[in-house]
């Protein structure tokens, strides 16, 4: 089992939620805003490369992707690491799309979990953009994001409303985590 190695002095910090939330924009904001490290998404690229559909047997791939991309960005972070998702998006994709996922990703995704979770809500407009695919099932799939950010046992807060209240909050959240260390 893979585990990510432990700095007690990092923060990592990841946003999660439905499609189409505005993480990978506000991860990039808050990287710059902090300057931190900033260890983005694996399976968009992946789902990029492939050229077809994501399928079960893609999961083992995109959970191992996911963990090398945390794992070289976190030993290059100093203080804060941003993430623009983790292996919980995983765990909650393979359990919407294929009603199964694997052990070890789940364990995996426990193992990994973050100092604070940031999950966006889908208060804001859907943005198309060739890999999402699931805007019908924007609110079931959120419920899904929200009940395995609560059984994660990470500290969670919650991101809506406009892109501005969405970047204070997250702000003051990171500040808080901070203050706390």
């Amino acid at each position: 089992m893979e585990t990510i190695a432990r700095n007690d002095k990092l923060i990592r910090v990841v946003l999660t939620g439905s499609e189409s939330t505005g993480k990978s924009v506000l991860a990039h904001q808050l990287a710059d805003y902090y300057g931190a490290e900033l260890a983005p998404e694996f399976v968009r690229e992946f789902a990029l490369a492939i050229g077809r559909d994501i399928r079960l047997e893609d999961t083992d791939a995109i959970a191992r992707g996911q963990i090398a991309l945390e794992d070289e960005h976190s030993s290059r972070a100093r203080r804060l690491l941003i993430q623009d998702t983790d292996l919980l998006s995983t765990v909650v994709y393979s359990g919407h799309y294929y009603d199964y996922c694997a052990p070890w990703i789940r364990e995996a995704a426990r193992d990994r979990r973050p100092d604070l979770y940031l999950l966006l809500d889908v208060d804001v407009p859907w943005v198309p953009d060739g890999v999402r695919d699931r805007e019908e099932y924007r609110e079931e799939i959120q419920r899904l994001f929200h009940d395995a950010v609560v059984a994660s046992g990470s500290p969670y807060v919650s991101i809506s409303g406009s892109w501005e209240q969405r970047t204070e909050l997250a702000r003051n959240a990171i500040d808080g985590v901070i203050a706390q260390r």
